[in-house]
């Protein structure tokens, strides 16, 4: 008989956001680009490149814990992608 209560998680798939942005100094203008996922989340340019633009969040409802992994790193370990509840 399990005594434990069923753990309700989702799994998502999400893609990076390649955001351009511009800073004025003085005459000169600087252009920079940076990474975000949809929570606005900040991901590393070295971390987009090694993995690509593919990413999974995963939900835990019952804990409230939210983690991110890469795609690739995701499917390595076995993780189902899509919507799941588990029990």
């Amino acid at each position: 008989m399990n005594t434990q209560t069923p753990q309700k998680t989702r799994a998502r798939i999400v893609e990076v956001r390649r955001i351009i942005g511009k800073k004025h100094v003085k005459s000169k203008t600087y252009s920079y680009d940076y990474y975000t996922l949809s929570l606005n989340l900040y991901v590393p340019r070295n971390i987009v490149e090694k993995y690509g633009k593919e990413y999974v969040v995963i939900k835990d409802e019952e804990n409230g814990i939210i983690t991110v992994m890469p795609r690739k790193v995701a499917e390595e370990k076995g993780i189902n992608i899509g919507t799941q509840e588990s029990e």
